[in-house]
């Protein structure tokens, strides 16, 4: 087995050595000729200043990838499975206790349109396709390749000891996308991604135990609306000292 794995480890470590030196090649050669091209104060020096910009703009976005981040927690809800499962997987449900979700709308064969709102009402759209299914016991979602914004996850619902409720475990893994796309999906996700998730599994409780709805099919977007709203009022987030405006 060892000697299956050290070539591979061998060949990944050349590669990103190989990517790191080229990378602080051209910054330093782009660098140097910017600064040589300003100090000859001619045409042709600020010529070769703008080609060595060029080139140190190139070295920095080699080997740049988006940040993938992940946040997992599990809430305790006096209720079966099948009943947590049932709300759940009407994906139009999700903005009611999803504070960041602004509408999840099914555009069939398992696939569903999602739009949450960022900071200064910009909206951020993907498409989500439903990969897994069992019922009353997990579903998986995830993004497809197309999507500017790549976000999968999964739900479980399973009975807690004793029988005393469902135990709801959700795991979320999404990129922060290189520029203002980036900013926007780390605004709509918070500080605390994890502490994000812990609220709207607070909010999905409360709406589960107060028995107020049980789906939202058929539903307009109107009433709709109010309902998200009177849920933000009724169970406000609770954010942290550190991330209180």
């Amino acid at each position: 087995m060892q000697s299956e794995t050290r070539p591979r480890r061998d060949r990944s470590n050349h590669n990103s050595n190989s990517v790191e030196l080229k990378r602080w090649g051209l910054l330093v050669a782009g660098s140097a000729l910017a600064v040589y091209g300003v100090t000859r104060r001619s045409k042709v020096g600020l010529s070769l200043a703008a080609a060595g910009g060029l080139m140190a703009f190139r070295g920095a976005k080699i080997g740049a990838q988006p940040r993938e981040l992940r946040a997992q927690t599990s809430f305790a809800v006096n209720c079966s499975p099948a009943e947590a499962y049932q709300v759940w997987r009407s994906f139009e449900n999700l903005p009611l206790f999803m504070r960041h979700l602004e509408s999840v709308k099914s555009i069939g064969d398992r696939r569903y349109e999602w739009t949450a709102r960022g900071p200064m009402d910009v909206e951020v759209r993907w498409t989500a396709e439903i990969v897994d299914d069992h019922e009353n016991g997990r579903i998986v979602w995830r993004s497809l390749p197309e999507s500017d914004f790549h976000i999968s996850g999964f739900v479980e619902f399973r009975s807690a000891p004793g029988g005393r409720g469902t135990i709801v475990s959700v795991s979320i893994q999404y990129e922060l996308p290189a520029g203002p796309l980036g900013k926007i999906v780390a605004a709509i996700f918070g500080k605390d991604p994890e502490f994000t998730i812990r609220e709207d599994l607070r909010r999905f409780k409360a709406l589960l135990e107060a028995g107020e709805i049980s789906t939202t099919d058929g539903q307009s977007h109107g009433p709709r609306s109010i309902l998200v709203a009177a849920m933000h009022a009724a169970y406000p987030e609770r954010r942290k000292e550190s991330e209180r405006e």
